[in-house]
């Protein structure tokens, strides 16, 4: 009986070896530069598909609103082509955060399940939280909320969550 695992072992691995299929390198780097929120608002089921369709040249670039003009910018650097403006049906949506109601969440977990960055905590028949940091607004949490608890908040540029454009070096001044 173990000589016929052994045997099955080495034939599946040999097998894993020569029929080992390889990843387009392109759509891997294309991949690393969306913001990977899987939110579907370009079109795709989540951002590996439309890396390979923008890999294969089935895609435009401009298509991403949560990677907003700074991953249309990336992207172009990276492809080597111009940047473009987005797409009719892709425009970039103000910056916000959900919300949610705690005297009318039922604690379903529905929202939980449809968060595809894990923003949303919380137990079954337990108030949920949204952790904001982590959020990326793309309200996939709405639809499937029963009682309709969720509210999406545009985000309010102040001094606590203004980004450089730039990075910010501190300098070591010389002796």
């Amino acid at each position: 009986m173990s000589a016929i695992a052994v045997v099955l072992g080495a034939v599946l691995g040999y097998a894993a070896i020569k029929f080992r299929v390889e990843g387009n390198p392109l759509a891997e780097k294309i991949d690393a530069v969306l913001p990977q929120t899987q939110c579907g608002q370009c079109g795709f089921p989540g951002c590996k598909p439309y890396a390979e369709a923008i890999a294969a040249g089935e895609a435009d670039i401009n298509r991403c609103p949560p990677g907003g003009e700074e991953g249309i910018q990336k992207l172009a650097e990276l492809l080597g082509v111009e940047p473009k403006p987005f797409g009719e049906d892709s425009q970039p949506k103000p910056k916000s955060v959900a919300i949610i109601d705690e005297n009318t969440c039922i604690g379903c977990t529905l929202c939980i399940q449809a968060c595809p960055v894990d923003a949303i905590v919380g137990a079954a028949k337990q108030l949920h939280i949204i952790i904001a940091a982590d959020c990326t607004g793309c309200e996939l949490c709405l639809p499937p909320c029963p009682v309709d608890c969720i509210e999406m908040r545009q985000i309010t540029e102040n001094i606590s969550n203004w980004k450089w454009k730039y990075p910010v070096y501190s300098f070591v001044p010389a002796p």
